[in-house]
């Protein structure tokens, strides 16, 4: 574009800062569209040559490389191409973008000059939605609440309308096509108030309004029902395959359409959802709805769900927008107004007279309302606040009377008038819902709670206790609640888990009060209450309903009987009072019914839908005590087809407490004779039905034998009491009857005449029981089936049964099945029926079969031993048990790993008396290879025929004989071998008679002679894992010099090993001569003794280095030597520094001997004399021995040990040699 001036230039590099960015959406005239965004300053201005290149461009970059088929081309060089906005004016040859704020996308539409341009635009809506909106969608949808979600957003849009513009919300459905229309502010392409916002999820106008919705006054009737943003587009996919939205604002000429095709967007590639459009002028029919110009119109198409049938989808909206629709509490005059005009293909629903909220509101007691405000405050960690300011939520509870009108309760009339509109509702009254939700007025149809606490009869004790507990049971509470209270993503019930819900479904319960973090005030009147208040007030108030309003319903003419029901008998009589009163007759309408009279109750009636009942009237039940207001009045009646003594009965026990037990009795509400439906029985009739029973009354079960089965085109008939083979069906046909007592079984040519069978409509079962074989009874049960009477080649009540259907694998297995027929008739009690079906095996062998114990997994062989018995079977492809034909010859080995580990050369091989059974026995296995497989001795034992086509395979655990051979590989002695030595190395193999190892863990007893065990195990020994029992290290010489020492191995009794081995000799001798005779009273003198070997060399190894080792003791059976003193041993000698002699005359014997070995000792012979000669002669001379301080001996050697006892302290000494 050319510039006007450098002036021009040089202000728009002053203010680059004010560049913005344009947005643009030019419909082209070939059907598609494109995106054009410009960055400017406010104050540029641009061509329209340059405006339009920029738009070809985009278009050859984004679209026209791509063009659908079909498309024409656009003439860009056309001399009367130009731009036009939506109201149709033209664009000037300079476009001042100052025109176009920047905050908004325009929409501009592109003429080429040629006439067929496109009236709709590919892309011209971009419904791409925020990530985190997908994630709330909701997971189920239905019919009524995807049309709700609509009607959600027309109603919202129509209520900010102004007080004199319509306010019209229209549904029209139709077979092909739903349309809702309302006259709301309408939508554009404003940025503000765009089309796209209705198709767009997560961009709804009204998410952010719930604030505006909390508090006010009841019933809180802004309708700010938007919460997820995805109402609109997800309920008209749900509804439909194809939606197109139209709609207008005030301001804008032209109509705006929207077009929304599920397939497009679940099969479109890109990751955005762009969808096409249109802009038309508004239609008349459009203008009459709207007159002030705006609407909003929502069309769907290819129809996806079933549609409801059309009174009933009225009566629905109507429940669930009924205070928008009429509502009496707007002016706070009480005149009823229509806030909003709801149409249903034309019809006014405020003309609508049928709903549940309509029927409801016109059975309730048009009393004083019990009316409660409850407002809540808590701290929703999800949207709390830096100031964490509590939230808050309000509710309405209105509590309203149904009474009792005579003599039914008014709940009763609701429900029977629902049924009688259509309604399917499966509630009664005990089960009737006694509390309905409506947030900001719009009904939440799954929130159908019972009584809330508070309404519970639960602390009240007295005469009047049960008249309250069962007027409470007539009060229904009406909750109107504000925005604080949050529904779930379907707005069908209250969020289960949200504070508010919580508390409001416990109001009223003390023991859970406390642990909820609700806040909660009740005012009434304007004045607040507690809890106690509350449940004082509610009760006052229930007793003034009752008083005012239930009215008595029927009187007896008799005296009554008081009778106290048990829950079972409250349940078959259809009555909730605990307490009644029971009368033999009554008037009603004036007639006399009484006990004992036979009367019909026609079809139609309540409890009797199909035929007309025949039966005894017998009681007349009314609820409650004579001083109550009566509940309910229910007549008794038995049934003819039902015994006497199988009727209702009345019986006083020794405590004199009245029971009644109604039995096989019935009960009717005593409306069935107010409205004709029930009638006193003519003789005639009576008679009539009495004998037709009697022919219709059924006696036995029988089962159709195969040729009837085959007369009658029922083919594959099973032979029940019969036999057949296993596997040799899969599907069987069983037809059972019942016969009349006339029958005689004997006539079979009369089994198929219909006289012989009977037409009653009851169920039969049949369940089959697997009984087990012969030799092993058991029980099993297969499956049971129900049949009713069918109709099959002309003859009626034929009960047929499909056998193996569904359990075929169960009649493979050979055995005896049971069939056991049963129906239960009302007048000849429970028929039963059995029959047998045999199964036997199939003719071909499949294989052998190891019958184990299932207490004794493993089976255990030991080489060289009987192994224990082992039972085979011989089974069919089915796996049952077949009898073998003869006792056949039989191969047994080991294996392990494909390699034969050995065989059995004997065995003992018998068939048992049925044949069954193929018993081995005495099983003795040889084998030298079982080391291969230690330690786990894993094999398996093998048992084929002669010929191995067959053979059982059984995971065993092969084990060696017992002990039989034991050597000692090494053994490595001390030398010499010495008291006190050990055995350095003693290792002993054990192997049993074939040469196996033996097996780990096996104990034998090691017994010695002459030597101990070191370690603390003792003699009892076992086996390590490689068949070796190892004693290194283990056995210590405990036998004294020259003594022989032996270990040998005993298992029982046997002794499988023994080894000796030779203690060295040593030998004590005095080395000092000592002469034959010692005068009396003298002394000997350093004496020497020592140790010598076998072949005379002085033992230096007896050397005391510790303290008593090797020490010697002198000792004498005469007084004066002390043999508490000790004399070490230095390198095998010992010399003893004094010996006195006896002063008595005669032979003295003085015996040396070692201390620790008293196998080393030696005798000295001294003849003592009085000669004085002899001292002379002598080669000793007498001395004294040295005194202690204390008075004793002290012997004196080079070195000295003191030894301290109790009575005296003794020295050693020790003397080198």
């Amino acid at each position: 574009m050319e510039r006007k001036s450098s002036s021009n230039l040089g202000k728009r590099l002053r203010f680059d800062e004010e560049e913005k960015d344009y947005r643009f959406k030019i419909l082209l005239p070939n059907g598609t569209s494109v995106n054009l965004n410009l960055k400017r300053t406010v104050d540029d201005d641009m061509s329209l040559k340059e405006f339009i290149d920029r738009i070809r461009k985009e278009y050859d970059r984004s679209v026209g490389i791509e063009v659908v088929k079909g498309r024409r081309k656009i003439v860009w060089r056309d001399p009367s191409i130009c731009l036009e906005d939506l109201t149709g004016v033209k664009m000037p040859k300079t476009i001042p973008l100052m025109c176009y704020p920047p905050d908004k996308c325009h929409i501009l539409r592109l003429h080429d000059g040629v006439k067929d341009s496109s009236d709709t635009f590919e892309n011209m809506w971009d419904l791409t939605p925020g990530t985190d909106i997908l994630m709330e969608l909701p997971q189920e949808y239905t019919f009524e609440t995807a049309l709700a979600d609509l009607i959600d957003n027309s109603l919202q849009a129509v209520w900010s309308n102004a007080r004199d513009e319509r306010k019209l919300v229209s549904v029209s459905i139709g077979e092909d096509e739903i349309s809702i229309l309302d006259t709301g502010p309408g939508m554009d392409d404003s940025d503000k108030n765009s089309l796209v916002k209705w198709g767009k999820m997560g961009a709804s106008l009204h998410r952010s309004a719930k604030r505006l919705a909390i508090g006010g006054k009841p019933p809180y009737l802004t309708p700010f029902f938007g919460m997820f943003g995805y109402g609109g587009a997800i309920a008209s996919m749900h509804l439909g395959r194809d939606a197109s939205v139209f709609s207008k604002t005030k301001n804008s000429k032209k109509v705006y359409r929207l077009d929304l095709s599920r397939e497009a967007l679940i099969n479109s590639r890109e990751k955005t959802w762009k969808t096409g459009g249109s802009i038309r002028n508004p239609l008349e029919d459009e203008i009459s709805a709207s007159p002030h110009g705006s609407f909003t119109k929502v069309e769907i198409s290819k129809l996806k769900v079933k549609l409801l049938d059309i009174n009933q989808l009225k009566c629905r909206l109507k429940d669930i927008y009924f205070p928008y629709i009429q509502c009496d509490e707007m002016l706070g005059t009480g005149r009823t107004t229509t806030p909003i005009q709801f149409q249903v293909n034309g019809d006014d629903l405020a003309d609508l007279t049928g709903g549940e909220v309509a029927i409801t509101n016109m059975h309730s007691c048009h009393g004083p309302d019990f009316v409660l405000q409850l407002h809540l405050l808590y701290q929703d960690a999800s949207t709390v606040t830096s100031s964490r300011e509590p939230q808050k939520a309000h509710a309405r509870l209105k509590c309203v009377y149904y009474p009792i009108v005579k003599g039914k309760e008014s709940i009763n009339t609701i429900l029977e008038s629902l049924r009688v509109d259509g309604d399917t509702v499966a509630e009664t009254f005990d089960t009737f819902c006694r509390a309905s939700i409506r947030r900001l007025g719009r009904l939440l149809p799954d929130a159908r709670w019972g009584r809330l606490p508070f309404m519970e009869s639960r602390h009240r004790k007295g005469d009047r206790a049960q008249v309250l507990k069962r007027c409470c049971m007539r009060v229904k509470c009406f909750i109107d609640t504000d925005a604080g209270f949050s529904p779930t993503p379907s707005k069908t019930d209250l969020a289960h888990r949200h504070p508010c819900t919580v508390a409001l479904k416990n109001f009223g319960n003390r023991t859970l009060e406390k642990d909820i973090d609700v806040s909660v005030e009740i005012f009434r009147g304007g004045k607040t209450l507690s809890i106690s208040q509350l449940e004082k007030e509610y009760e006052d108030w229930v007793f003034e309903m009752h008083d005012k309003y239930d009215e008595e319903s029927v009187c007896g003419e008799d005296d009554p009987i008081v009778v106290v029901l048990n829950p079972h008998n409250k349940k078959g009589l259809g009555i909730s009072s605990n307490v009644v009163r029971v009368h033999k007759v009554i008037k009603r309408n004036g007639n006399t019914w009484k006990s004992g009279q036979h009367i019909k109750i026609c079809k139609g009636a309540v409890g009797c839908h199909k035929n007309n009942l025949y039966a005894a009237l017998e009681y007349i039940v009314l609820e409650g005590l004579e001083e109550d207001v009566c509940g309910e009045a229910r007549l008794i009646c038995r049934p003819l087809h039902v015994p006497v003594e199988k009727g209702c009965v009345i019986e006083i026990d020794d405590m004199n407490t009245t029971s009644l037990d109604i039995r096989g009795s019935k009960s009717f509400p005593i409306s069935v004779i107010d409205s004709g439906k029930c009638k006193v029985m003519e003789p005639a009739e009576l008679k009539k039905q009495l004998e037709k029973l009697d022919q219709n009354s059924p006696s036995t079960i029988d089962i159709l034998r195969s040729k009837d089965c085959h007369q009658l085109a029922i083919e594959e008939a099973l032979p029940i009491d019969g036999t057949v083979s296993a596997g040799s069906f899969s599907l069987k046909k069983v037809v059972a009857v019942l016969r009349p007592a006339f029958f005689d079984p004997g006539s079979s040519f009369r089994s198929l005449d219909q006289k012989s069978i009977i037409k009653a409509d009851l169920e039969m079962s049949m369940e089959v029981t697997y009984l087990g074989e012969d030799y092993d009874p058991q029980e099993e049960h297969i499956y049971a089936e129900r049949s009713k009477p069918s109709v099959h080649g002309g003859i009626q009540g034929l009960y047929i049964f499909t056998v193996g259907s569904r359990n075929t694998k169960h009649f493979q297995k050979s055995g005896i099945y049971r069939f056991l027929f049963t129906v239960i008739c009302e007048d000849s009690g429970c028929l039963k029926c059995e029959k047998r079906l045999i199964v036997l095996p199939d003719t071909r062998v499949d294989q052998w079969k190891h019958l184990s114990d299932e207490k004794c997994r493993t089976y255990h062989v030991r080489v060289g031993s009987c192994s224990p018995p082992v039972s085979i079977a011989c089974v069919d492809i089915y796996g049952n048990h077949m009898p073998f034909i003869s006792s056949p010859g039989v191969l047994v080995k080991v294996e392990s790993t494909n390699c034969v580990m050995g065989h059995s050369r004997r065995m003992k091989v018998n068939l048992s008396s049925n044949r069954l059974i193929l018993n081995i026995s005495d099983i003795w296995i040889e084998s030298s290879n079982l080391d291969s497989i230690r330690p786990h001795y894993k094999a398996s034992l093998v048992i084929s025929s002669q010929d191995e086509l067959y053979c059982v395979r059984i995971p065993c655990q092969v084990t060696p004989g017992v002990v039989f051979f034991v050597t000692d590989l090494c053994m490595e002695l001390e030398k010499p071998l010495l008291p006190g030595s050990v055995i350095k190395q003693l290792v002993l193999e054990l192997k049993d008679r074939f040469g196996n190892h033996i097996e780990r863990g096996v104990e034998v007893s090691i017994h010695v002679e002459g030597l101990g065990f070191q370690d603390q195990k003792g003699s009892t020994r076992e086996v390590d894992d490689k068949g070796y029992i190892d004693l290194s290290g283990v056995l210590k010489v405990k036998a004294g010099y020259g003594n022989l020492v032996s270990v040998f191995l005993n298992i029982g009794v046997e002794s499988y090993y023994k080894k000796e081995f030779q203690v060295e000799q040593r030998k004590l001798r005095i080395v000092s001569t000592v002469p034959e005779y010692c005068a009396a009273g003298s002394h000997l003198e350093d004496v020497v003794f020592e140790v010598v070997d076998s072949v005379g060399m002085v033992d230096e190894g007896i050397h005391d280095s510790k303290f008593g080792k090797h020490t010697l003791r002198i000792t004498s059976e005469l007084p004066g030597i002390h043999d508490s003193l000790q004399y070490s041993f230095i390198h095998g000698r010992c010399t003893v520094p004094f010996i006195p002699i006896p002063e008595k005359e005669g032979i003295c014997f003085i015996v040396a001997v070692h201390s620790n070995h008293p196998e080393l000792c030696t005798n000295v012979e001294v003849h003592v004399v009085r000669t004085p000669q002899w001292q002379k002669e002598s080669g000793y001379k007498a001395i004294e021995p040295p005194q202690c301080s204390d008075g004793g001996m002290l012997l004196l050697q080079d070195k000295a040990v003191c030894i301290v006892n109790d009575a005296q302290v003794n020295f050693l000494f020790i003397c080198p040699i």
